[in-house]
This record gives structure tokens, C-alpha cells and sequence, in this order.
């Protein structure tokens, strides 16, 4: 029986051949990383807005965290949307269709990516809301304090 070479020859689709497996396993890696560090280090009952705001607003380490969510989140959207691609690619045998539908999807895709780095890399704090959070929630305080102190000046919001 003859074998079948799944690897593209050159171009376009080589590229994303190559991307799809080195986003893989950067993928598993990133999961499994936020897995552990997330849900098995940390209490899933204390994952809440205040601890993700803590986490990326924390002077030392808020940027290696927004990084590390920005790649995860990048590359699982660009992955899936790739792999869907190239599933429906096999599906579509109008190519006029095959090119309105793959257009649909990298637009979706790269509004997806935009909204979401958007979202990650404007974050902004809201003592506001924590203040409020922590008044009603006495008891989450003292832990989330334990893990991220609390600021020294007091928090002044116009009203």
C-alpha cells in the first residue's frame, strides 16, 4: 500500500502545516501551565475577577502573566481557526465558496485576536469594584491579601 505524503510541498500551505504543529505543542504547554499554576495551586474557589486583576495588575509579575494569557489565547484562536480551514477546505468544492467561506473565517479570526488582545493588554483595575467586593466578601480579603498585599494609599473614587 502506498503511502500518502500529508506534508504540503511549498508556500502557503506548508507554513501553516509547520505553524500547526509548533502551536500545538506551545498549546499544550501553555494549558498545562495554566492548568497547574490556576486550578492545582491555587483554590478554583478563589478565581474570581479580584484574583486575575490582582495577578495582572502586580507590578513583577502582571506582565509575564498578561503575556503568557495573550499567547495562549492568540494561538488557540489562530490553531482552531486554521484547523477549521483546512477542514472545511476539504468539504467546499466551489472554490469561489471555498474562498468566500475562508474569508468569513480569518475575519472572525482576526477580530477575535483583536478583541482580545484588546481586552488583556488594556486591562485596567477596578479598585472601585474590589473595594466594594472585598466590603461584601470580608473573608476573601484576608486571603487575597495574603497573596497579593493591598495597596498602601487609599483608594479615592469621584463620584
Amino acid at each position: 500500500m502506498a503511502r500518502r505524503n500529508l506534508r504540503p510541498s511549498a508556500g502557503f500551505e506548508l507554513w501553516w502545516w509547520y505553524f500547526m504543529r509548533v502551536s500545538g505543542l506551545l498549546l499544550v504547554v501553555l494549558a498545562l501551565g495554566h492548568l497547574c499554576i490556576t486550578h492545582i495551586l491555587n483554590n478554583v474557589e478563589n478565581i474570581n475577577y479580584a484574583f486575575v486583576a490582582n495577578r495582572w495588575a502586580n507590578p513583577k509579575t502582571g506582565v509575564i502573566w498578561r503575556l503568557w494569557d495573550l499567547s495562549m489565547i492568540n494561538l488557540a484562536v489562530l490553531h482552531g481557526f486554521n484547523g477549521l480551514r483546512q477542514i472545511l477546505a476539504e468539504w467546499i468544492e466551489s472554490p469561489g465558496r471555498r474562498k468566500l467561506v475562508s474569508t468569513l473565517l480569518w475575519i472572525s479570526c482576526i477580530s477575535l485576536i483583536a478583541l482580545g488582545s484588546y481586552a488583556i493588554l488594556n486591562f485596567q483595575k477596578d479598585e472601585k469594584y474590589l473595594r466594594d467586593f472585598y466590603d461584601a466578601n470580608p473573608q476573601l480579603r484576608a486571603e487575597n491579601e495574603a497573596l497579593y498585599p493591598a495597596h498602601t494609599a487609599p483608594i479615592v473614587v469621584e463620584r
